[in-house]
């Protein structure tokens, strides 16, 4: 069975946390959520993040989620993929060492990546995005440019995919997100 590592943290957008993580175990993968400063069993708060016509998103508690990996626990060889969530807490995960060195380590052995709307954030952060192809949540769009990316204005349910990297701006891209993710994967789905 092959693991997959998942990147969230506290105000997570609920959704790119919860149902990510869920479509990734149904079928198939092991996947370990962490986050950096709490072990297995330990939760993070979510938020969730809305468009209900306003200049920006609106925000509302989400779910507690609970983590089933300890972070001081990983090694990144155990993993075939990686998944960033977005939402609040890539502004600070970035900040952490150790998850800077884990992004640029499944894009030096060119393993599978899937970010999603501000998770980008820890993407220009690591120095990974420099001549490559990407989306984010429009606001994310200007860090992409400075880290040398190109942003990729696209409908928000939509995904892109750049080699091992896919992106799409926000939740409402679930499907197309998953589905592009288990592609980069190899996965093969029979219905």
């Amino acid at each position: 069975m092959k693991k997959l590592l998942f990147l969230t943290g506290d105000f997570t957008e609920d959704y790119e946390t919860m149902v990510p993580f869920q479509m990734l175990e149904m079928v198939g993968y092991e996947v370990h959520a962490v986050c950096p400063d709490k072990k297995k069993g330990d939760t993070i708060k979510t938020a969730i993040h809305d468009f209900e016509g306003d200049q920006t998103y609106s925000e509302k508690p989400g779910h507690n989620f609970a983590l089933n990996y300890s972070f001081d626990d990983v090694d990144v060889t155990n993993y075939s993929g990686l998944v960033i969530a977005g939402g609040r807490a890539p502004e600070y995960l970035r900040l952490n060492k150790k998850v800077i060195e884990i992004v640029k380590y499944f894009f030096e052995k060119n393993l599978p990546v899937a970010a999603i709307c501000h998770g980008i954030q820890i993407l220009t952060a690591a120095d990974v995005v420099r001549g490559r192809k990407l989306t984010a949540y429009p606001a994310v769009g200007p860090e992409v440019t400075l880290a040398g990316g190109e942003f990729q204005s696209i409908p928000v349910n939509g995904a892109y995919v750049d080699g091992n990297l896919v992106t799409s701006p926000a939740w409402p891209a679930h499907p197309s997100f998953i589905r592009e993710f288990l592609k980069v994967m190899g996965a093969k789905i029979q219905i």
